[in-house]
C-alpha cells in the first residue's frame, strides 16, 4: 500500500468517526409518565372526559440541542377514526422534567375510548404512554 492510500483510508477513517461521533447522543428519557396535574403529583393513567391531559417527561444526559417531541393520538375513541392525531408538540432542551399537555376546548368533552401519547428523542420513537378516557 502506498503511503498515499494509507493517508486516504487513515482520513476517511477519521471522517467516518467524526460523523458517527456528532451524531451520537448520550440523551435519554430516564422516566415517562402521565398525570392528573402538571406538577406530575397525581399519576394516573384513566382520565374523565372534562380532564386535561399531562405527560411528564424526565430527560437526562441531553445536551442543550436535544429534541422532544410528542404526539397526541385517540387510538380507539367513541366517535373518532381509528388512530386520529388529535396533536403534536416539540421542544428543545437540556437536562429537564417537561411537562406536556393537551386540554380540551371550552364546552368539549373528551370521547370514551384509548388514547396514547407517543415520545420522541431526536426524532426517534422512544417511548408510549397509553391512557383511556371514561
Amino acid at each position: 500500500m502506498s503511503p498515499n492510500q494509507r493517508k486516504l483510508i487513515f482520513a476517511l477513517a477519521v471522517l467516518v468517526l467524526t460523523a458517527l461521533a456528532c451524531s451520537f447522543s448520550t440523551a435519554n428519557i430516564a422516566e415517562a409518565y402521565m398525570a392528573a396535574d402538571g406538577d406530575g403529583a397525581q399519576r394516573t393513567t384513566v382520565y374523565s372526559d372534562d380532564q386535561t391531559f399531562y405527560a411528564i417527561v424526565e430527560l437526562a444526559n441531553a445536551p442543550d440541542t436535544t429534541e422532544v417531541r410528542v404526539v397526541w393520538t385517540a387510538v380507539s375513541a367513541e366517535g373518532e377514526a381509528p388512530n386520529t392525531v388529535i396533536d403534536e408538540v416539540t421542544t428543545t432542551s437540556t437536562d429537564a422534567i417537561l411537562t406536556f399537555n393537551l386540554t380540551n376546548e371550552a364546552g368539549f368533552l373528551w370521547p370514551s375510548g384509548d388514547y396514547k401519547a407517543d415520545i420522541y428523542l431526536n426524532g426517534e420513537l422512544n417511548t408510549t404512554l397509553t391512557f383511556q378516557v371514561q
